[in-house]
């Protein structure tokens, strides 16, 4: 069964959602990410997404003070993303109780150091981030495209055990105009080794369910549920 994977996007501190990534086109849902959290787990949600959008921007971490406080506070498994580009910044978030991290930017920027991750921290850690603007990697928040495929970034780690890797479409992120499903029925096939996450795009239950049915590890939900178009008690559904 996929497993379901709210999504907290933090700046200055206040959960928010970005459309394609975009920091001009921002909207806050909550000024308190732990009671956006406490809620996930009380609905019998086990994982959290939370992403550091100020830390994505400034390509290094900032809000890990939230993210101690959600793992203080709840029993979720957080994987931890935003621009995490050091060791330190690895050290720092597994302190503060990240079950995860993902490796976005850092990935394509310096695959020699998430390679390392991998063999030092083992690939139930790591996650990789492979975000595609049309077919091509991007980076550093999305405000960036790289001439990597995502095809040649998994190369680049498949010998190194990745196993688990979140896909965004950035042209679907926020537009609640549903996944990429070609885009993930692909990577299954060519990948099957790796736990596909799908993120961006997710506007209505029908779209979770079609991922379930497609053989996807997991999905992201984000704006849909932040705009009321999918309730915890449906994605509860998934945890039961």
């Amino acid at each position: 069964m996929i497993q379901i994977i709210p999504a907290i996007d933090i700046i200055d501190g206040k959960c928010v959602r970005l459309t394609q990534g975009d920091y001009n086109q921002k909207k806050e849902y909550h000024s308190n990410p732990v009671e956006v959290a406490k809620m996930f787990e009380d609905a019998g949600i086990q994982r959290l997404h939370l992403v550091d959008l100020d830390g994505a921007k400034q390509k290094q971490i900032v809000n890990y003070k939230v993210l101690e406080n959600i793992t203080a506070a709840t029993k979720l498994s957080v994987d931890f993303g935003g621009g995490l580009q050091s060791d330190e910044d690895l050290k720092i978030a597994f302190d503060a109780g990240a079950k995860q991290i993902t490796a976005g930017s850092i990935a394509v920027k310096n695959p020699e150091k998430v390679q390392d991750w991998l063999t030092r921290f083992g690939k139930d850690r790591i996650i990789l981030g492979a975000d595609t603007k049309a077919g091509m990697i991007a980076v550093h928040g999305w405000q960036e495209t790289s001439d990597l495929s995502i095809q040649q970034l998994m190369n680049k780690f498949l010998p190194f055990g990745i196993s688990y890797s979140i896909c965004t479409d950035v042209a679907k992120d926020g537009l609640l105009q549903g996944p990429s499903f070609d885009l993930y029925k692909q990577l299954s096939e060519e990948f099957p080794q790796v736990n596909w996450i799908a993120s961006g795009g997710v506007a209505e239950f029908s779209d979770i369910e079609r991922l379930d049915q497609m053989g996807v590890y997991g999905v992201i939900v984000g704006k849909a549920f932040y705009e009321g178009r999918i309730t915890l008690q449906q994605l509860a559904q998934f945890n039961s």
